[in-house]
């Protein structure tokens, strides 16, 4: 068995729900090895580290 409403919902009262649908921008964070902006809990692309060790060897 399905849901059945029994009245009409308005386009307003619809989109009231999906208003809160939108996308955010990522939070980004300074590397601590070489201060480039990274994503956090990711290996840096500038420089391959995480955690002040390097994870990634860099070619440059």
């Amino acid at each position: 068995m399905s849901i059945c409403p029994k009245n009409k919902s308005s386009k307003a009262r619809r989109d009231k729900r999906r208003a809160n649908w939108k996308m955010s921008a990522p939070n980004l964070v300074k590397c601590s090895k070489c201060g480039a902006l990274t994503m956090s809990h990711r290996v840096c692309k500038a420089c391959g580290s995480y955690n002040k060790k390097e994870v990634v060897s860099v070619a440059e």
